[in-house]
C-alpha cells in the first residue's frame, strides 16, 4: 500500500502540473504524450543576439559610409568626453567584425 500511495501522489502531482498547461507530442510508436509546459519567464536569447547583430551591422554601415579616417576621428573625439562618451567610444571602436561587415557593405554598394 505504501508504494501505491507514492504512485498516486506522483500521478496527482503530474496532473496538477499539467493543469497549468501542456504540450502534446507523438512518440516514435504513435503514443501521444502530454508534457508539462515550462512556466515562468524565459531569457530572450534570440532578441539579444539580434540586437548585437544589428549593432555590428550599424557600426559597419557607419564605417563604410564615413570612411575609416573620419570614423576613427569621431571615435577619438568621443574618447576625450565624459565617462558615458568614453563608454560609447569603446563600444563604437572599429573591431575586426565591424571592418569585415564594412567591407561587405562597401562591395555591395559599389
Amino acid at each position: 500500500m505504501k508504494d501505491f500511495g507514492k504512485r498516486v501522489k506522483r500521478i496527482n502531482k503530474h496532473h496538477r502540473k499539467l493543469s497549468n498547461g501542456y504540450i502534446t507530442s507523438v512518440n516514435h510508436d504513435g503514443l501521444i504524450i502530454a508534457k508539462v509546459r515550462r512556466s515562468g519567464p524565459r531569457f530572450p536569447w534570440k532578441g539579444i543576439a539580434l540586437c548585437f547583430a544589428a549593432f555590428f551591422v550599424f557600426k559597419g554601415f557607419l564605417l563604410s559610409q564615413l570612411g575609416e579616417t573620419t570614423y576613427n576621428e569621431r571615435v577619438v573625439s568621443l574618447q576625450q568626453g565624459t565617462v558615458i562618451e568614453q563608454a560609447g567610444a569603446y563600444a563604437m571602436s572599429a573591431d575586426p567584425v565591424t571592418v569585415m561587415i564594412s567591407e561587405q557593405i562597401s562591395s555591395v554598394l559599389r
